[in-house]
């Protein structure tokens, strides 16, 4: 994606920085990787040691341990399967259906599906179970076959992300965006950076148009949980919306300090107007106060804050300091 094709860098001046520059394309796969070829492959009790074991040898190969019955393994099933295309021959995948072949699983002991075992050098190295986001399992991937071909460009997209985080932090909706543009530039379907230019253009008041991103994604991108804290932002804009005139909110506490409704709603408003240890702080009062208060409402809106502030947020980890010297005291 790039020039006037690109979605998200239309609002926010250039998508290109010096500092988000990439350098060279990452080199194109083999015919064969590219379209899967030989990568993937169902196996059985009797091929599982030429499949598995002795193709090892050559390359790092993921065993995929599922059954048709398995919703979960249904989920996983396409992301490894593209991921393991996109790395360019670094790893196979090689499934068993443990209904038909249950052998191997329970020699295993494997006790739950979907359960991924990765075997280097004929034997198993390392693994992993459930359906785990497609980032994890590109990080799993690099773990065992190591870093691909073109991770200077990997390295300069993390930099960048790095960078575009703090200016969102700092409330720099447009610097961040113009970061975040440039990574979407090289990796249009980055979840990182889809998410962070939502967020950007959350601050600099364009739900809507935020909405419509996210919107526009695919289920699986959708249930990402950078995106889904996209949508619980928005919501909690909406809600706040609806709350009231602070002052007036303001103005009620001054009359009585343990309102706590109104300090609910102002926590609420102060959230998702960028004031985020004042909105901590309403929460962490009435917590002080009344821990029944609408059935210790606000330790769960505080977990719901920190669902859309994120663990690197200075206003979380004061908030958790807090939180945990009152719930432990």
């Amino acid at each position: 994606m790039s020039g006037s094709n690109n979605p998200y860098g239309s609002s926010y001046g250039s998508t290109m920085s010096g500092s988000a520059s990439y350098g060279g394309k990452p080199a194109a796969a083999s015919p064969a990787a590219a379209g899967g070829g030989d990568l993937i492959k169902e196996t059985t009790t009797a091929a599982f040691p030429r499949d598995v074991i002795e193709e090892s040898k050559n390359q790092p190969v993921l065993v995929d341990f599922w059954a048709p019955w398995c919703g979960p393994c249904r989920q996983l099933t396409p992301i490894i399967e593209r991921v393991v295309k996109e790395a360019g021959g670094r790893v196979k995948l090689v499934k068993m259906n443990i209904d038909d072949h249950p052998e191997y699983a329970g020699q295993m002991g494997i006790q739950s599906i979907p359960a991924v075992v990765a075997f280097v050098n004929g034997r198993p190295a390392d693994g992993f179970m459930g359906a785990i986001p497609e980032s994890q399992i590109r990080q799993f991937i690099d773990k065992i076959a190591g870093a691909a071909p073109g991770d200077d460009q990997a390295e300069a997209i993390a930099e960048t992300l790095a960078q575009a985080g703090e200016l969102l932090a700092a409330r720099d909706a447009s610097g961040a965006a113009s970061l975040y543009a440039a990574v979407l530039q090289a990796e249009p379907e980055n979840i990182a950076a889809l998410a962070g230019m939502a967020q950007c253009m959350i601050l600099a008041g364009q739900h809507d148009r935020a909405l419509g991103l996210i919107d526009s994604l695919d289920d699986e991108k959708k249930a990402d949980p950078a995106i889904l804290a996209v949508r619980k932002s928005l919501e909690q804009y909406e809600e706040a919306r609806k709350l009231g005139d602070p002052r007036a909110l303001e103005h009620e506490l001054s009359l009585n300090p343990d309102n706590h409704e109104a300090r609910m709603k102002l926590a609420k408003i102060a959230s998702v107007q960028g004031n985020r240890q004042d909105a901590a702080d309403h929460l962490l009062y009435i917590m002080k106060k009344d821990r029944t208060y609408e059935d210790d409402g606000a330790r769960r809106e505080l977990l719901n804050f920190f669902e859309v502030w994120g663990p690197k947020e200075p206003a979380t980890a004061y908030a958790r300091r807090k939180m945990s010297s009152i719930l432990f005291s």
